[in-house]
């Protein structure tokens, strides 16, 4: 039988400031090959360069919606912008984040076996569409035993502190320039 396992980890603690007075809407993340969908990808150290995906191991909900998931709930419990949108929400946004899965895949027979994804970001201002920052977000934790269930609790470890680095990231950011009052 399959095995699915949800991509849903708690916010990490953060500073809470005020919130900047803005509103930022998070794009679903892009993926290609296999980390676009719900199989949980693996490499070997015999073979490094092959991709391989369990059978029977399987994510609730595509990697890409699910960090996309992640990176929403983790800016609001934050409270880094007044309004925190994601794409079916309707509303106009001031900044966009958006970006890909480039890496997110379980390494079980390194030493010791760990989970290493890579996320690569930009931030744009949705009126002109200027880049803010363009960043590229890398972690690795270590899975702490040999069963799915241990490496599932790796992935999750790992998409929280993935999140924590964008905030942290976000938290930075100036006020937004305030219009012009045109009368």
């Amino acid at each position: 039988p399959d095995l699915f396992y949800a991509l849903d980890p708690e916010p990490l603690e953060s500073p809470a400031g005020s919130p900047l007075p803005a509103t930022l809407l998070v794009s679903d993340l892009a993926a290609r090959g296999f980390l676009g969908g719900r199989q949980i990808v693996f490499r070997t150290e015999a073979e490094p360069l092959r991709v391989q995906r369990y059978d029977d191991l399987l994510w609730a909900d595509p990697v890409p919606r699910a960090l996309s998931g992640n990176l929403v709930r983790a800016v609001r419990s934050a409270r880094v912008f007044a309004f925190t949108l994601i794409p079916a929400d309707r509303g106009r946004a001031d900044y966009l984040l958006g970006g890909e899965v480039e890496r997110f895949e379980h390494l079980p027979t390194a030493t010791p076996p760990r989970v290493v994804g890579t996320l690569n970001l930009a931030l744009v201002r949705a009126d002109d569409r200027r880049s803010v920052w363009d960043r590229r977000y890398r972690r690795e934790v270590e899975v702490q035993g040999d069963t799915p269930d241990d490496m599932a609790v790796a992935f999750n470890r790992m998409a929280a502190l993935l999140s924590a680095d964008v905030v942290r990231d976000l938290q930075a950011l100036p006020p937004p320039p305030r219009s012009p009052v045109v009368p």
